[in-house]
């Protein structure tokens, strides 16, 4: 079996083995779960604020 037919799963899945796995390996999967980070807090500062725009039309 050669390098080209080992798989390497492209996402990062919680509690999945990571002993073996090379320092670059690991590297892009903490780069991975940082952009991860960044998206859902968006999602969350998106959410907030549509909440405060409902909050602010339903005032009375």
């Amino acid at each position: 079996m050669n390098d080209d037919e080992i798989s390497k799963p492209k996402a990062h899945e919680v509690g999945m083995a990571i002993d073996t796995m090379s320092i670059e390996e690991l590297s892009d999967r903490i780069g991975l779960l940082e952009a991860e980070i960044v998206r859902l807090r968006a999602a969350i500062d998106a959410r907030g604020n549509t909440r405060k725009a409902a909050d602010a039309m339903f005032k009375f």
